[in-house]
């Protein structure tokens, strides 16, 4: 999806949080997007350098999600739905619909456009949307690489049951089990739907890790937090999450990156003149086009 602007950052307060985040909401593509990366005080959490909740928001008769075809460098787009669908095309020629529960992650490296539509299934009265589309920023030795794209289903996805806890994880390791998802950067991303009471531990397994709350109420070391907010976790510290009600959240992190990342529109680089360099070739038309989908710089 298109990025706008860095949103602001709040001092921390219970024990384990290093700093509070409150997102800021814009519209993409004719739907409320909840911004909470990049932040005031953080840029990156591991790889991660921006996060978007959209939705949930229910659609009129005709309507749905329309991002038209745009292009990203120096990056990867991870996009995962709570419900709804999502067709994504490519100008690799990808065109692969994307469903609750999978994953589709794609790697711009050197150059990649998409446009990211729901389907004509997904245009009837009351069909809805919900989800998150965060970015990963690409080690600097691989910034340049060829583009690609990858998805992988529900069922592929570890999933941990127990106590009150259902936990899918999405990249890397936790809780005893590997997400298939390739990544070329130490990076932890999961769900975890909680039942009220139930506790769930968060180790200090990665050096830069936060919980984005997506619904419903926690309790970290004696202070409530609500959905819509990213907490960001003090490096080496282990802390338990425990659930006022029924909650849905997301843990996100990795090692920190090799070196600070430029962000501009769509773009994503360790050189600044690497961004101008996409922009001008943006502009001028010089990237691919998605296959079925009209190229209009903008």
């Amino acid at each position: 999806m298109s990025h706008h602007d860095p949103v602001p950052g709040e001092a921390a307060s219970a024990a384990g949080i290093e700093r509070i985040i409150l997102p800021r909401t814009s519209d993409v593509g004719g739907l409320a997007v909840r911004r909470a990366l990049p932040a005031a005080g953080a840029r990156m959490i591991g790889p991660f350098i921006f996060f978007d909740e959209f939705g949930p928001h229910e659609f009129l008769l005709g309507q749905g999600l329309d991002v038209a075809p745009h292009p990203h460098i120096g990056l990867q787009t991870v996009t995962y739905l709570f419900d709804g669908e999502i067709m994504h095309r490519d100008s690799l020629g990808f065109a692969q619909p994307i469903r609750p529960g999978d994953v589709n992650v794609m790697t711009a490296g050197r150059g990649i456009v998409h446009s990211e539509r729901s389907p004509g299934s997904e245009r009837a009265p009351g069909r809805r949307i919900h989800g998150l589309q965060v970015w990963t920023a690409l080690p600097e030795a691989l910034e340049e690489s060829e583009p690609g794209f990858a998805h992988v289903g529900i069922e592929a996805l570890p999933r941990i049951v127990g106590e009150g806890k259902r936990v899918r994880l999405i990249m890397g390791a936790a809780y005893g089990e590997d997400s298939p998802v390739a990544m070329p950067h130490p990076t932890l991303y999961a769900e975890a739907m909680l039942a009220p009471g139930a506790i769930l531990p968060v180790d200090a397994d990665y050096e830069e890790r936060a919980l984005y709350i997506v619904s419903g109420a926690v309790d970290i070391a004696g202070e409530s937090f609500g959905a819509g907010r990213l907490l960001l976790l003090r490096a080496g510290d282990r802390i338990s999450v425990l659930a006022l009600s029924n909650c849905r959240l997301m843990l996100l992190g990795g090692e920190p990156m090799d070196g600070p990342r430029h962000i501009w529109w769509n773009f994503v680089s360790s050189r600044k003149d690497r961004i101008a360099a996409a922009e001008a070739d943006w502009m001028a038309g010089r990237f691919a086009a998605v296959p079925g989908e009209p190229l209009s710089p903008s």
